[in-house]
């Protein structure tokens, strides 16, 4: 959505222009004197917050003298510039011009704009004369004094620093990292590390700044200490997340996203990611960063909240959602999190995430020590099969045997392995039917004789062969097919359209009414699902037998009349429906429900209810966020007869993304605040692939990264490799951090970086 400008007879637009368009400040005084100069008598009533969200004045009505461009990616208004040119009379030759209403102003009030013009140029005219080459280079306004004042040696140190940022931003966007054979050999030969050796190439490609910085050191000597390009890395990653985050806090209301921790160099990190909606009415969900995992849940509550507050810098009372993704072992200590969260900011809805189905979700929080190993060989089982197309090959041809009675079933089977098949609603029923075919293809890439594979493909294909004949593992996936048979379609609602999200909050009650009847009747549902699996079990000649680990713990103290049968629904069975039943309750709250039950907003979903929909008990939650709540019951009856009365040709729009793009939508302020706090809930997918890149951003990073190669900060440069960073305010940002920790004594060609200790 393209920025207009708020100038009377100004025609000019984003879209069709290379002109910036700079905001109304929100301070009141300065934002009048923008408003008192515009002479638009309509503008007069809003407030700077409002004119600030939705206004802009192009650089066309700014004097050259209060514009700095830093880069070619940041244009910068001084901090008391005013716009001072203006048409106010090319509309009188042409009356027939549609133009934005200008107020005439007596004689009086224009002598006092023209005093007030001259005063304010002037003296900028004046430093602009003297200082012009200055402006041009500086990073921030408050810092043009100390450019001006530049010495030649400054100006080297900075750009000798600039050649080491465009050095660390083109290894963290190519995701090469530090980590190098840094080290003497026996023959005393010194081989460089990634960075040095990228460093050396710069120079022989005629970094005049690199070579004189470093022509005199010895050959054997390190160019860049490694604790100077860590702050270095800490810098870029700074200046790109406050890229993101000034997006974020220009609209206002967010949502947290968290994901399942991952191994970053031997430490256990935590995804961040945020949802925002931006001014063309676009949700983005933007990586923003990792955050430790803490073995103390209070501890990781008050970590997450500073370092999001404090350190990023958001105000949490912006918050409207948040939602954990996590392993059985981090579940318990989320909900700690998400707890503490609703305690501080009561609106920040805990849901689930559009990018987990409802039904992974479940398995991943049952603390059932054999349901987490299932869930890690089923990664593994995915992982191993694409790691080269004749894997996958093999594995198709199987199928095709074992279902040459089911042409049809063997088609469908192949072509869910193409997806992301351990991450659906269905995954567990999928295992069970793929089970043999699995089998039978590992034990052929095994006791393969042909030399086609190569020892370590099958070596692990023996490992996973062993692990999927196991009865313990047969029989917990048996049982999670059939446990989660109850939630697989309410969960495949919740990822469908909006009208499915909003009939999966309405049929939750019979969900839970349905588990908990199996839960009464555990015996007798037990009963079928041991016999299905003993079945699997056999036509596999898998031998039925309690879990080795259990017998060897037991010992001697093991009960002479135990059964597997009753083992495993003392220690499966029962858990696994009690833990659905509770997280369901847990992560579909009464605030959740009626977050989702708002949906009836959205036209198709009005449509499909016949109009007949009565919304404002459910908007409660968000009446604090609305601009006109005491109008929002008739807004609501405007918004219903609209959609209910609209022309045979006009089509209802089906989700909150098409609502938000309606050209009318804002004569509803109501209905249209309400649609972009709802649409920045995590339960809600992204409907524009191209502003959810970061996911699989963050995916491709850690499956091309070996472990001990993972870098935080390196991450996050690599993933957001396409942000507009300026390298300017990076360099300078620098310079003032190390002010204090390194002495640079003599920056001069022969002189070197002296670190404080």
């Amino acid at each position: 959505m393209p920025n207009f400008c708020a100038a009377p007879n100004c025609t000019r637009k984003s879209t069709q222009s290379d002109l910036a368009f700079f905001r109304f400040p929100r301070d009141p005084n300065r934002c009048q004197k923008w408003v008192e100069n515009c002479r638009r008598s309509d503008l007069e009533d809003k407030t700077p917050d409002q004119l600030n969200k939705h206004y802009r004045l192009c650089a066309q009505h700014f004097e050259d003298s209060m514009i700095c461009r830093s880069s070619p990616y940041r244009t910068v208004l001084r901090e008391n510039a005013i716009p001072t040119i203006f048409d106010l009379t090319s509309h009188l030759g042409n009356p027939g011009r549609r133009r934005k209403r200008i107020k005439e102003l007596s004689e009086e009030e224009i002598r006092t704009l023209k005093e007030r013009k001259l005063e304010a140029v002037i003296p900028l005219q004046e430093n602009h004369q003297t200082n012009n080459n200055d402006v041009e280079i500086q990073i921030e306004i408050e810092d043009s004094e100390e450019c001006a004042s530049m010495t030649e040696e400054e100006r080297y140190n900075k750009d000798y620093v600039k050649s080491l940022f465009e050095i660390v931003l083109l290894m963290g966007k190519q995701n090469i990292s530090f980590e190098g054979r840094n080290f003497k050999n026996h023959s005393g030969v010194y081989t460089p590390d990634n960075f040095q050796a990228l460093l050396e190439y710069r120079i022989n490609s005629g970094d005049e700044v690199l070579r004189r910085r470093f022509e005199m050191l010895a050959v054997n000597q390190e160019y860049c200490s490694r604790f100077q390009q860590e702050q270095i890395l800490e810098v870029c990653e700074s200046c790109i997340r406050e890229e993101v985050m000034r997006d974020v806090r220009n609209s206002q209301f967010f949502s947290i996203i968290v994901e399942d921790a991952v191994d970053l160099a031997g430490e256990e990190q935590m995804p961040i990611f945020i949802r925002h909606i931006d001014d063309a009415n676009n949700l983005h969900e933007e990586f923003v960063g990792f955050l430790p995992f803490e073995d103390d849940a209070e501890f990781m509550a008050v970590n997450f909240l500073t370092t999001i507050a404090e350190k990023w810098k958001l105000n949490m009372e912006y918050c409207r959602g948040q939602s954990y993704v996590a392993s059985s072992r981090l579940s318990s200590k989320m909900k700690v999190v998400a707890s503490r969260v609703l305690q501080k900011c009561p609106q920040a809805t805990y849901t689930l995430c559009s990018s987990c189905a409802l039904n992974i979700w479940l398995a991943k929080s049952i603390p059932v020590t054999g349901v987490s190993v299932v869930l890690g060989i089923l990664e593994d089982i995915f992982l191993f099969f694409n790691k080269a197309p004749s894997l996958q090959e093999e594995l198709q041809n199987t199928i095709t045997g074992l279902f040459m009675d089911n042409i049809d079933k063997g088609n469908e089977l192949k072509e869910i392995l193409r997806s992301e098949w351990t991450s659906r609603h269905d995954t567990f029923e999928i295992i069970v039917t793929l089970l043999h075919s699995l089998v039978l293809c590992l034990d052929r890439v095994a006791c393969d004789n042909s030399f086609r594979w190569n020892t370590g493909i099958t070596s692990h294909a023996f490992v996973l062969s062993s692990a999927l004949t196991d009865f313990d593992f047969v029989v917990t996936i048996v049982i999670l097919k059939n446990a989660l048979s109850f939630t697989r379609a309410f969960g495949k609602n919740l990822q469908g359209q909006i009208s499915d999200v909003f009939s999966a909050a309405n049929s939750l009650t019979a969900v839970l009414h349905a588990l908990n009847e199996v839960m009464e009747n555990i015996e007798v549902y037990h009963e079928f699902w041991f016999e299905e699996a003993t079945t699997l079990a056999a036509k596999l000649d898998i031998p039925i037998k309690l879990p080795g680990r259990f017998s060897r713990m037991q010992h001697m103290n093991l009960q002479s009349d135990l059964t597997s049968e009753n083992f495993y629904k003392e220690a499966l069975s029962m858990p696994t429906i009690q833990h659905v039943i509770q997280g369901l309750k847990e992560i579909f709250s009464e605030q959740h429900l009626k977050a989702l039950k708002c949906l009836s907003l959205v036209p198709s979903v009005m449509g499909q209810l016949k109009f007949s929909t009565s919304e404002e008990h459910n908007t409660d939650l968000y009446k604090y966020d609305l601009p006109s709540p005491e109008t929002l019951s008739a807004e609501l009856h405007c918004w219903r007869v609209k959609w209910k009365h609209r022309g045979k040709d006009v089509e209802l729009p089906s989700n909150i993304f098409e609502s938000l793009h309606l050209p009318d939508i804002k004569f509803f302020p109501n209905v249209y605040a309400l649609l972009k706090v709802l649409c920045i809930l995590p339960v809600f997918k992204v409907e524009n692939e191209k502003f959810e890149t970061a996911r699989k951003r963050l995916k491709c990073y850690l499956e091309n990264t070996p472990v001990e190669q993972r870098s935080s900060q390196l991450a996050l440069v690599n993933i957001s490799y396409d942000s507009k960073h300026d390298l300017d305010v990076m360099v300078d940002t620098y310079m003032k951090m190390v002010a204090n920790k390194v002495h640079f004594e003599s920056m001069s060609p022969h002189s070197e970086i002296v670190e404080e200790i």
